[in-house]
């Protein structure tokens, strides 16, 4: 028959261990419920869980961090109070992506400028935010991108650049825009297009005169320098 002692050490193991799968249950679901109210900017339980003790650089299934599904969700008051807690702000995720990026893509402004002012890196290979908001023509995020000094001639991986994604896909104003700039008007990408020729065999005749006269302009102050 077990003695006290050994009765009275089974019983703590046991309750130890009850601790332990108690902790680890209550571990997976605020892991849940942080990445929940990342993406619907439940701003006061996300705050509530990281500090608690959830890291603020804790990542979805997806490779998505915390600031990443609140940037790409738009939810400013989130990603500010995030912000607080010091994340890696400039982290991507297997896709490449950054928060910046995403904030960038959807045309989410005000989350944009938050990661901007937290030091979040906007030129690097690949692509990148400026090219995301070109693509989009999200014209305000361009004009803070080119604010902060944004390469206008860095290429997506298919040799593309911003004029040529806004000339693409029809964004007249980020065309104006980028035409103040000195962005390459030749630029090939690797099928070939320029962004006047990729206007055009888009329908957007009015992009591709635009650069057309841009160009002639150019060649018209050159030679009478």
């Amino acid at each position: 028959m077990p003695n006290a002692t050994s009765t009275l050490r089974r019983l703590l193991t046991a309750a130890a261990a009850g601790l332990v799968l108690a902790a680890g249950a209550a571990h997976a679901d605020s892991y849940e419920d942080a990445l929940i109210a990342a993406r619907t900017g439940a701003t006061r339980t996300l705050s509530a869980l990281v500090e608690r003790g959830i890291d603020p650089n804790t990542v979805d299934a997806g490779g998505n961090t915390l600031l990443m599904i609140a940037a790409r969700e738009g939810h400013p008051e989130t990603v500010e109070r995030l912000l607080d807690f010091r994340p890696r702000v400039s982290t991507r995720n297997p896709s490449g992506d950054s928060a910046l990026m995403l904030a960038s893509l959807k045309g989410h402004e005000e989350v944009a400028k938050l990661l901007l002012e937290a030091g979040a890196e906007f030129d690097h290979e690949g692509w990148n935010p400026l090219l995301y908001a070109a693509f989009e023509g999200h014209i305000d995020i361009v004009e803070r991108l080119l604010a902060r000094g944004a390469n206008v001639n860095a290429l997506a991986p298919n040799r593309s650049n911003a004029l040529m994604l806004a000339a693409r896909n029809g964004h007249m104003d980020v065309v104006r825009r980028l035409l103040q700039t000195e962005v390459k008007l030749d630029q090939k990408n690797d099928s070939g297009f320029t962004a006047e020729s990729w206007a055009l065999a888009n329908g957007n005749t009015d992009i591709a005169a635009l650069v057309k006269a841009e160009r002639e302009r150019r060649a018209g102050t050159s030679g009478s320098s």
